[in-house]
């Protein structure tokens, strides 16, 4: 392939038998006797702490122990009565933050239980399996919209499912799963896995997927008030963070977000043009997928930038790691001033550094700084002072008679992850249940 001086981006850099090598799982499945070994190292702790980091309160010591008796079935209930996207998330979730940082192991000068590798066994083993693992309740004639078919819309739908309601999902893209299906990183989520964990929680009864209408354009919050006994709002965060910067309207110049999207639903991976050298600007786990995914399509150079320290960093160590063993260079306290250009096309990045200035070339340059929310079709007073979150109390209820929200654009505790989503998705409904409970002792 010809290198090119300035704008080389291209397509076909590594040969599909490369890239089925380069995007082949990170973290596959664990075999009966590697999963035993797993769950023997387990302490079984009383008032365990990796629960207590869980969002999603799944009982750990008791799911690993059915591993190792090989109640397989058991294992799963236990995982996906807690979560219901255990799946996707034994596959995304920084367990070196959450459940496996909060090992006991750690304290003993040892590495931690595999617990999300063995979340993972569990769950696959079920879905493959595809027997049925819960039943849903009698039909109570109650309906529920739905807006958005992320992590926290559907765990809202499927528990809201589950109690016999029935629930209407509204999503403005073509395909449901949110972030599951179009941001993260495609080697995280092999074989489309986002779909066929859909397919298994569809498989519930009572989740209806309108796709394509989207809230203030096909939709109206009013009307779905008037249709429906509830609404739950869970659109994620639609809008990225712009630089600001000169130059920024150059060729070559695109979000990070997008460029993940372009991989993960390309048919053809070798299709999707990637620069020769790559500049990420921003230090989250979205800006290390974008930077790792670059030098998996065949990027020489993958530079990420971030404009403070290593420590101000939301990327987790393990995904910092990650992307310097897959030959990303990080460099910290970078602070991006213009763009450079030739001729409509971006050349480089000039920042900010202690006291110099610095050019990293470029042929892209992606943006990742952070993503915001587009309040389309919601009414000012449900919002934060800023803007940037829909307003909901401990119970995902907003200050809307009939509404609730969760996931990333909404106020709660924690960290936006899709484990997070997911529990914002079950109080949702557990709050959304119990208000029908309460309407009918009133109307006795």
């Amino acid at each position: 392939m010809t290198t090119k001086t300035t704008g080389d981006i291209a397509s076909h850099r590594l040969t599909h038998e490369q890239l089925a090598c380069e995007f082949a799982d990170v973290a596959p499945l664990l075999d009966a006797t590697a999963a035993n070994a797993a769950a023997s190292r387990c302490h079984y702790c009383y008032d365990a702490p990796c629960v207590q980091a869980c969002p999603t309160s799944i009982d750990i010591p008791g799911f690993i122990r059915k591993i190792g008796n090989g109640n397989l079935k058991g294992a799963a209930v236990d995982i996906l009565s807690a979560n219901p996207l255990g799946g996707m998330c034994a596959r995304v979730c920084p367990t070196e933050i959450l459940c496996e940082g909060s090992c006991v192991r750690n304290h003993q000068g040892d590495e931690p239980v595999k617990i999300g590798a063995l979340q993972r066994h569990a769950t696959d083993w079920a879905m493959a399996k595809g027997e049925p693992l819960f039943r849903r309740a009698p039909e109570t004639g109650r309906r529920i919209a739905i807006v958005g078919a992320g992590p926290a819309g559907l765990a809202c739908a499927y528990r809201l499912a589950l109690a016999g309601h029935r629930a209407v999902i509204f999503d403005a893209r073509e395909k449901p799963g949110g972030l599951n299906e179009y941001g993260i990183a495609a080697y995280k989520t092999v074989e489309d896995f986002a779909q066929r964990e859909i397919e298994w929680l569809h498989s519930i009864g009572g989740i209806e997927i309108e796709a394509g209408k989207a809230l203030g354009r096909d939709i109206t919050l009013d009307d779905l008030r008037k249709q429906y006994d509830a609404v739950f709002i869970a659109f994620g965060l639609a809008g990225v963070r712009e630089l600001a910067l000169e130059g920024e309207a150059l060729e070559g110049v695109m979000k990070a977000v997008d460029f993940i999207e372009q991989v993960r639903q390309a048919d053809d991976l070798a299709s999707v043009q990637v620069g020769r050298r790559v500049v990420v600007i921003g230090g989250g786990n979205t800006a290390v997928d974008a930077c790792v995914q670059a030098r998996k399509l065949g990027a020489t150079q993958v530079t990420m930038a971030y404009r403070r320290g290593i420590e101000n960093m939301s990327a987790t160590w393990a995904e910092r790691e990650f992307a310097q063993t897959n030959g990303v260079s990080i460099v910290t306290h970078a602070k991006p001033l213009r763009l450079l250009g030739d001729h409509g096309h971006v050349i480089g990045v000039e920042f900010e550094r202690g006291d110099e200035r610095i050019v990293i070339e470029a042929d892209m340059v992606l943006k990742a700084i952070g993503q915001a929310l587009v309040p389309v079709g919601i009414d000012c007073e449900l919002l934060t002072l800023d803007g940037g979150r829909i307003v909901t109390d401990e119970n995902r209820q907003t200050t809307l008679a009939k509404v609730w929200a969760g996931g990333d654009c909404a106020t709660h505790e924690g960290l936006d992850l899709t484990v997070q989503a997911v529990q914002d998705g079950k109080l949702a409904a557990a709050s959304i249940d119990a208000s029908f409970e309460l309407t009918a002792i009133k109307a006795a």
